[in-house]
């Protein structure tokens, strides 16, 4: 809900017109919001999907401390996504400007309602690095857990293929039907992250993108949270 909000309601109000409706203050806030909402988001549900892994696959469960199903630790690792991506964006915070009133446009990037400086080569490159970084490990993390669960579910399903056999009922398993769920999930999860994380490394590398470029990028980065 963050996610959609912090970036579909002043997207909407742009779309209208509306361009001066934000001060620097509001400006700094509303993009430090979605990408630290677009971080937790990303981070807590690979935590998700961990735990559910956890609780299903025995070979995971046996190096795993029992402890670790306690929604204590839950609740701790989603604090701590919340931390890291509160410090990780802060830089948001102090580059991002209100509506831009300069007449030389090459040293900012305009963003319709707010502007930011076009930053260093060298901030440009450690930023990008940790993106790069945490957005592919949770990427990764997911499609292994996943993996894991689909995997666990199949073997399951053959084991138990000669009970189901014996019976007359023509409904599709309950394994089938959560590796469907769970195929679909991590497909969605993947395709729209990666499509998303390559259109905003575009569209940072172009001097002045195109407006429906940064619609397209829009669209695509919401459509997992929606």
């Amino acid at each position: 809900n963050l996610v959609l909000c912090s970036k579909g309601i002043p997207q909407t109000l742009a779309a209208f017109g509306l361009t001066s409706f934000l001060d620097e203050a509001g400006c700094k806030l509303v993009f430090y919001l979605h990408r630290v909402a677009r971080g937790v988001s990303l981070s807590t549900t690979c935590l998700l999907s961990g735990f559910q892994a956890i609780k299903l696959c025995p070979s995971i469960s046996r190096w795993m401390d029992l402890q670790i199903r306690s929604p204590k630790c839950i609740v701790f690792c989603c604090f701590l996504c919340w931390i890291l991506h509160l410090v990780v964006n802060i830089h948001i915070a102090k580059h991002v400007t209100g509506p831009s009133n300069s007449k030389n446009m090459n040293m900012e990037k305009v963003y319709r309602y707010c502007s930011s400086p076009i930053p260093g080569r060298l901030l440009f490159s450690v930023t990008a690095v940790i993106y790069f970084f945490t957005d592919g490990m949770c990427l990764v993390f997911m499609v292994w857990t996943s993996g894991s669960m689909v995997l666990v579910l199949h073997r399951h399903k053959q084991r138990v293929q000669h009970i189901r056999n014996s019976s007359l009922s023509p409904r599709t398993s309950p394994e089938t039907r959560a590796t469907h769920t769970i195929l679909i999930l991590v497909s969605m999860f993947v395709s729209f992250h990666a499509l998303a994380g390559i259109l905003s490394f575009w569209i940072t590398q172009m001097q002045n993108p195109s407006h429906w470029l940064r619609n397209i990028s829009l669209l695509v980065s919401s459509g997992f949270p929606t």
